[in-house]
């Protein structure tokens, strides 16, 4: 269970990161403008919005194994297409369906992943599940260079294949876990799960809880991931390998953060966790913004990655114990996916603060969010580690 959703998300990071790498490529083969192959990564991340909300309740009510199976298929196939686009319009349907596909790994893999294994453990499998993603990103980023001079965009997105058959593979040896066939033998009606999320006013907290801790783990992500390679090489003057240093260390540790956080979640609990990393985001991106050392900001680059990322570990286990069985992979899909679009706007926002002020003013702004995040963490999520699935 653990290898097959790791897998899956490993997929989703492999895929978007490729993709992006792959752009001006796409663009000369097919004459596409700045705008248009911008779009490819748009209409993917929402395709996998639905997919998300979409697969999650499906997920609930089918079961998990079954509705994964679905959502790779539906990946694979439409990925594989991407290799045979003739032009912008082929290629953005394709793009999107393959998005929609992509949309249900997070959250019903991580709902797999819980319900397979025992309490004591349930914050380390889902941070071994997460680093499945960085893992995908990793690959990504070591096999683009490699391979795309050699086979081209198009062999590349044969490649991308590679991964939903694996995961195909391995699903097709697991069985239900035995909480969710317990909790089968009744059918809810179409909807109850999304019902359930806002169900009483302390499951009400959670959730609103869950997307702004979610928003924030997307917006910091993504407002430093796509803008800290351009500031390194405009302003600092990193060439293509230092910068690509930059990111292959950052990465690593992020790697490290989420594998991190999971160990201590398990031990101390999942609310304290929370707080310490989120207190290191804050006081590793102000310290980040004083940085001007190329040396020192590469360096830097692993620790803000560690705390940055790390909390990535626990969003999987939260969502999975203060959820019952009936909507455990709505809850993750949909609050999750909430949170990749609203986080989604963060190189927007700190792209626009960069551009006004400076991009250290843009980085220490974006310590103000995680301020936000620990109050959401003390006022509206409960401490449930060692707690039996509902």
């Amino acid at each position: 269970a653990l290898a097959g959703s790791a897998v899956g998300y490993a997929m989703d990071g492999l895929d978007l990161l490729i993709l992006g790498s792959m752009l001006s490529a796409i663009s000369a083969d097919l004459n596409l403008t700045p705008g248009q192959a911008g779009s490819l990564v748009t209409w993917t991340l929402i395709g996998a919005v639905i997919g998300g909300f979409f697969f999650g309740a499906m997920s609930d009510r089918y079961g998990r194994i079954r509705v994964l199976t679905w959502t790779i298929v539906l990946f694979a196939v439409f990925t594989g297409l991407c290799a045979f686009a003739q032009g912008y319009w082929d290629l953005l349907v394709y793009r999107t369906i393959a998005g929609i596909g992509l949309g249900g790994e997070f959250g019903i893999g991580m709902a797999l992943a819980a319900e397979a294994w025992p309490a004591r453990h349930r914050a380390r499998v889902s941070s071994y599940v997460a680093l499945g993603w960085q893992v995908g990103v990793l690959a990504a980023a070591l096999l683009t260079p490699l391979l795309l001079p050699m086979i081209g965009w198009r062999g590349m997105f044969l490649v991308g294949v590679i991964p939903a058959l694996v995961a195909w593979v391995i699903r097709n040896k697991l069985h239900e876990p035995e909480v969710f066939v317990r909790k089968q033998r009744v059918k809810a009606p179409r909807f109850h799960a999304l019902k359930l999320l806002m169900r009483d006013k302390a499951t009400t907290r959670v959730s609103i809880g869950m997307i702004v801790l979610t928003s924030v783990q997307n917006f910091g992500y993504y407002g430093i991931m796509i803008w800290m390679p351009s500031f390194l090489s405009k302003q600092l003057g990193f060439n293509l390998t230092k910068s690509s240093l930059w990111t292959a260390v950052t990465v690593l540790g992020m790697m490290a953060g989420i594998w991190i956080f999971g160990q201590l979640a398990d031990r101390i609990g999942r609310k304290p966790s929370f707080l310490i990393f989120q207190l290191g985001s804050v006081v590793m991106l102000l310290a980040y913004s004083q940085l001007s050392d190329p040396t020192a900001m590469l360096w830097a680059g692993a620790l803000l990655g560690l705390f940055v990322n790390g909390m990535m570990g626990g969003y999987g286990a939260v969502m999975s114990e203060a959820y019952p069985t009936e909507a455990r992979a709505t809850a993750q899909n949909v609050l999750f996916n909430i949170g990749r679009a609203i986080g989604g706007l963060g190189p927007i926002v700190v792209g626009a603060v960069a551009m006004a002020y400076s991009f250290q003013v843009a980085i220490a702004l974006l310590a103000a969010i995680y301020v936000l995040d620990m109050i959401a963490t003390a006022l509206l999520i409960p401490e449930l580690k060692g707690q039996e699935l509902q």
